[in-house]
């Protein structure tokens, strides 16, 4: 297996976890269980974003174009109404 396609199974891997670690944290009761769900996902959050800034200098990802100020303002406004 080429290093591309493993770390590419590693992001999938890791944005999947990050939706159930979501998933625990919306259903969790206990304070301290909920804050260490919490703690996992930020972990692998923190995890995710610099595989992906790796995997982006090498040239195995190619992100989505970058939305200018004016999109993400419209964006806003329609989600705030």
């Amino acid at each position: 297996m080429r290093e591309k396609d493993m770390v590419n199974d590693v992001l999938s891997m890791l944005k999947s976890s990050i939706t159930t670690y979501a998933g625990v944290i919306t259903e969790a009761e206990n304070p301290q269980f909920r804050q260490t769900v919490q703690q996992l996902r930020n972990n692998c959050e923190t995890f995710h974003y610099d595989l992906f800034n790796v995997a982006k200098q090498k040239g195995y990802y190619q992100p989505a174009k970058q939305v200018s100020p004016a999109d993400i303002q419209d964006i806003r406004s329609q989600f705030m109404s």
